[in-house]
């Protein structure tokens, strides 16, 4: 069978891919010069939905409904987007094969595709309890959320287990918002999770004990400092409980297990240099190999405001980093220059009513300022991370859009933190004087 041959080959359906696509729209691709490969059956989608709006009793959340870009306000990619464009979309397709020298992927069916210019795009995967041979980890009921086929498997169990009780299996990102989302469909929670306090990559203990408190207020149960290593199932292969290493036993009719994620890279292992589990770009993100590039998740870029190399996973720098690569592509080939990639880390979430954002870094001293009581109506409180003197990271839950604007300034301007003391008095205001 002949290799199909295309001029731009994006590997990937994710978020990354879909703005890369927009970007390429915009720079004026040919027809039959780009195909987005992808393993999902649908055109790329804002992955953050599935832990959100898609899972609410009135599942407000579906296809065509949240295709890229409307997540950063764009248009709707619906697939006749990509038709009008030109763009192919192999849909249902995974890739097994990538050999560099010769440009050409390899499909699981045997179908080759080569390229002269290559986007990596292909994200992350979820770690699984089974990799590291939990006993009982395959039961039935027992989801980890990364594609649409699997909010729509969780949607499911949820119907079919009103008012039953669930088990979220660790506490950061997505421990925090299935919590949450399992909790407004009336699931009686239970959050399990190793460490101190939840979301410990980010969050310091202060910050961690408002969302504890306020969980609890919900009336979803904590229990920290333990691990599950077993799961019980019935005759029919469903879960019934989960064990703890501490030796409790908890009922479950549904687990939900969210504790991280790997960038997706093997297809690569050896063909590309890699740093800090990821393909090492540079500022355009291009890898050590000619013609192709890597973005969002699987790259490890140099973040210019810190000096240092670093992976990213998050939405908001899948959708910068794909736009960034593309325009370095275009530029290259009309011999002009861009700006190197100049990322401010940001990182968002929303659970119940609250929402936060962060901007920055969070390495230093802290300061915790504002209304943090779980019980307020509306609380407002916020935090800020301090080195050498300056003020490089912000942290704010439940403020306003000027607000948020005000502590991503902060982060990207970096000012002298004078006074802690007198930092944590004037708290938001500091913010909003820069």
């Amino acid at each position: 069978m002949a290799a199909k041959h295309f001029k731009y080959l994006i590997l990937g359906g994710g978020v990354a891919a879909g703005y890369a696509a927009r970007e390429f729209a915009k720079q004026g691709v040919k027809p039959g010069e780009l195909a987005v490969i992808s393993k999902e059956a649908v055109a790329p989608y804002e992955r953050p939905a599935l832990s959100k709006a898609y899972l609410f009793p009135q599942g407000t959340a579906r296809l065509p409904g949240f295709h890229v870009c409307v997540g950063s306000g764009g248009e709707r990619l619906l697939p006749e987007w990509y038709t009008e464009k030109g763009i192919e979309l192999i849909l249902s397709t995974e890739i097994v094969k990538a050999d560099v020298a010769s440009k050409t992927l390899t499909s699981a069916s045997g179908a080759a595709f080569t390229y002269d210019i290559l986007i990596i795009a292909t994200g992350s995967t979820v770690i699984r309890l089974s990799d590291f041979g939990v006993q009982g980890a395959d039961a039935n009921n027992i989801f980890y959320l990364r594609e649409i086929d699997d909010a729509d498997k969780l949607v499911a169990a949820i119907q079919a287990k009103k008012n039953g009780k669930a088990v979220i299996v660790g506490g950061g990102y997505i421990g925090l918002e299935l919590g949450a989302a399992l909790r407004i469909n009336n699931l009686d929670v239970t959050m399990v999770y190793p460490e101190p306090w939840c979301m410990p990559r980010l969050f310091t203990s202060g910050i961690a004990a408002f969302y504890e408190g306020y969980y609890a207020i919900k009336g979803i149960k904590i229990i920290k400092g333990t691990v599950a290593v077993g799961f019980d199932s019935n005759a029919n292969g469903d879960v019934t409980a989960v064990k703890l290493k501490d030796g409790r036993v908890l009922d479950a009719d549904i687990v939900v297990v969210g504790v991280g994620g790997r960038p997706l890279a093997a297809l690569f292992k050896g063909q590309v240099v890699e740093e800090k589990g990821g393909i090492k770009t540079d500022g355009f993100f291009r890898t050590s190999v000619p013609g192709v590039y890597a973005v969002g998740d699987v790259a490890t870029f140099p973040l210019k405001l810190y000096y240092e190399m670093r992976r990213v996973e998050h939405v908001d720098h899948a959708r910068k980093s794909a736009e960034q690569a593309v325009k370095a592509i275009k530029a290259s080939e009309e011999g002009k220059d861009i700006e190197e990639y100049d990322y401010l880390p940001y990182f968002y979430s929303r659970a119940f009513d609250l929402s936060w954002q962060f901007y920055g870094d969070n390495v230093g001293d802290t300061v915790l300022f504002g209304d943090n009581n779980p019980a307020s109506a509306k609380p407002k409180f916020g935090s800020y991370w301090i080195k050498d003197g300056k003020v490089v990271g912000a942290f704010l839950e439940g403020g306003s859009a000027e607000e948020n604007k005000a502590i991503a300034k902060v982060a990207k301007v970096q000012p002298p933190a004078g006074d802690l003391e007198q930092l944590t008095k004037e708290g938001l205001t500091f913010a909003c004087k820069i």
